[in-house]
């Protein structure tokens, strides 16, 4: 939650003034203070007195776009609110939901008290409770609170709607996670012998009890909200934690009881077709609902038993996915053409490299929804499937069943297939299947865990995969990382950023520092006062030369690999990564942090 304090010319409480924030005064104390002109004043008056409205003086005012007088910008929600707070002296806050204590602060005070009274409890200490509201001039409810919660109260002010909001979510959520300890809650699975033994965990809360369902609902509009890419559902000796990842960095949500855990996990499997009595065996679910904005989402599920109760992780996609073009995936427009002819190619295999969470999904996933046109017959075998495309044809690896990736490929092969995708290529059988249904004219694409993208040719030989079928089928490959991006809200020029940082970092090679521009992170409310929003990819891709087959043999290492790769147009991950720091997208420390070093 960002803070900002006044400063002291700001400091000019409204002398006498008690009671609602109204309209008129609020158009007033802008002209007198100049950061609105009269005639502005008088337009915003008549346009105000003509539509009359029930909508708090902020919202409403608002709603009519007041000009500044020195920009001629119109005055938002939180330009009115940041202004209020310094005329009355007190701290503004923007509320970030993801640092409020949702139990807590419902403890302080009842939902209908929060309501009548406009105000919202945000933080709750040993000594003090922080308590938001847009109604400054009226504090008659703080002895109340404090004689109640024992301490003192400190008011801060906040946008009137948002107080609306997280009123009636905040207590409705405290509200369901306390219906469902009423209904049995309390009990729960709170040792590991007790996996062991199903049914003895005592009486278990029931997955469709509406406390539960409520609790469930909340947490996927909650994570949608707050732009999650998983959910985490934790079990531990005492409480259960909820964490929502975001941005790649997890985030604490919110505790429950053992049993509430164990009650919200059995929901989610129900709705995931997961088989909710079996608890000591991992499983995978898939669920499809609608985010507020009514757009479709999918979430996969995945379950792994521990010390003290099943651990439930839902990875949300990203509806836009399939929609992503290469500058929006990270691209630059040296390697996006490059992509681009890789992929029109009519057969061969091209690779994708990368550990676990470097976006080799999206990457798979928004290029083949490209080439998958009407007259192309585009087939997946996965495990398990990510995301259910419409465009694609999509097999899932049933490893119980003796049905693997190769014996997948083995079978599409039979099903005419132009393109085909193989989730991972784990061992010589799925790599030879790949190399014969590119050599049969397919179009391959697979996925590989490794650093770099000419360690990818040496894997396979190590695999067991005779050079000269490479040399006869790769077409090229591409190695990936994910780096968070700067927030452009609140970015600014980073002009003390160490040239010999930057120099070391790439170093051979070099970076003109005409074109060094850096950006450090500062912190806002849209960032969560991280300085980074969103991520981008980071990539280098080797396209298969001539010159590079010569040197694909047993006895070649990655390093002379790489060499001829870089001479062929590749550029390394750092150094690509470094370009993008240079433009201000990222920075330097987080691309040293999720790339290898040069050689």
């Amino acid at each position: 939650m960002k803070r900002s304090r006044p400063s002291p010319l700001d400091e000019r409480p409204a002398q006498g003034y008690h009671g609602p924030v109204q309209w008129r005064h609020l158009v007033e104390w802008l002209r007198d203070d100049g950061l609105i002109t009269p005639a502005e004043a008088d337009k915003t008056i008549a346009r105000c007195a003509q539509a009359e409205s029930a909508q708090p003086a902020l919202v409403r005012l608002a709603a009519v776009g007041m000009q500044r007088a020195a920009d001629g910008r119109p005055m938002d929600v939180e330009d009115l609110t940041r202004f209020v707070a310094q005329r009355a002296g007190l701290d503004y806050l923007r509320i970030d939901p993801l640092r409020v204590d949702v139990g807590k602060v419902s403890d302080t005070m009842s939902a209908s008290y929060a309501e009548r009274h406009k105000v919202l409890p945000v933080q709750v200490t040993a000594a003090e409770v922080v308590v938001a509201t847009s109604e400054p001039f009226i504090d008659d409810w703080i002895a109340e609170v404090e004689r109640q919660s024992r301490r003192q109260v400190r008011r801060v002010v906040a946008n009137p709607a948002e107080i609306k909001r997280y009123t009636a979510e905040f207590f409705a959520l405290a509200q369901s996670v306390r219906a469902a300890i009423k209904s049995g809650g309390a009990a729960g699975t709170t040792s590991f012998e007790q996996l062991v033994e199903l049914g003895k965990s005592g009486r278990p809360l029931d997955a469709n009890d509406q406390g539960v369902i409520q609790v469930v609902d909340w947490l996927w509009q909650y994570a949608f909200d707050q732009r999650a890419s998983d959910i985490h559902l934790e079990p531990r000796r005492d409480q259960g934690v909820i964490r929502f990842r975001i941005d790649g960095v997890l985030h604490p949500v919110y505790q429950v009881p053992p049993g509430v855990m164990n009650a919200i996990t059995a929901r989610v499997k129900v709705l995931g077709r997961m088989d909710v009595v079996e608890r000591r065996r991992p499983q995978d679910g898939r669920i499809k609902t609608r985010n507020p904005g009514g757009d479709e989402i999918e979430m996969r599920l995945s379950t792994l038993p521990t010390a003290f109760g099943e651990k439930l992780v839902m990875r949300i996609f990203d509806p836009d996915t399939a929609v992503k073009d290469l500058s929006a995936l990270g691209f630059t427009p040296h390697d996006a053409g490059r992509w681009e002819k890789l992929v029109q190619r009519p057969h061969g295999i091209i690779l994708v490299t990368g550990p676990t969470g470097s976006g080799k999904t999206t990457t798979l996933y928004s290029t083949l929804r490209r080439v998958a046109t009407e007259e192309v017959n585009v087939s997946t075998i996965e495990d398990p499937i990510e995301r259910i495309d419409p465009a694609l044809n999509q097999t899932q690896v049933q490893p119980q069943l003796d049905f693997s990736f190769a014996e997948g490929v083995r079978a599409l092969m039979r099903q005419d297939p132009d393109i085909i995708m193989i989730g991972e290529i784990r061992d010589l059988e799925t790599a030879e299947m790949a190399v014969q249904a590119a050599l049969t004219g397919h179009l391959v694409f697979s996925t590989l865990h490794t650093n770099d993208a000419p360690s990818a040719l040496t894997r396979l030989m190590e695999l067991g995969v005779p050079a000269y079928l490479l040399n006869a089928t790769i077409l090229g490959v591409l190695a990936q990382r994910l780096v968070r991006t700067l927030c452009p809200r609140c970015k600014q020029p980073d002009d003390g950023a160490s040239t010999e940082l930057l120099a070391e970092a790439v170093k051979p090679w070099k970076i003109n520092s005409g074109h060094w521009r850096p950006y450090r992170p500062v912190g806002c409310i849209d960032c969560r006062m991280t300085g980074f929003r969103g991520r981008m990819g980071i990539y280098e891709l080797l396209a298969v030369t001539g010159a590079f087959k010569a040197l694909v043999t047993p006895g070649t290492g990655p390093s002379a690999l790489r060499k001829q790769a870089v001479a062929d147009g590749m550029r390394p991950l750092r150094l690509a990564g470094a370009m993008r720091a240079a433009e201000g997208l990222t920075t330097l420390q987080e691309v040293i942090a999720a790339t290898p070093p040069l050689e």
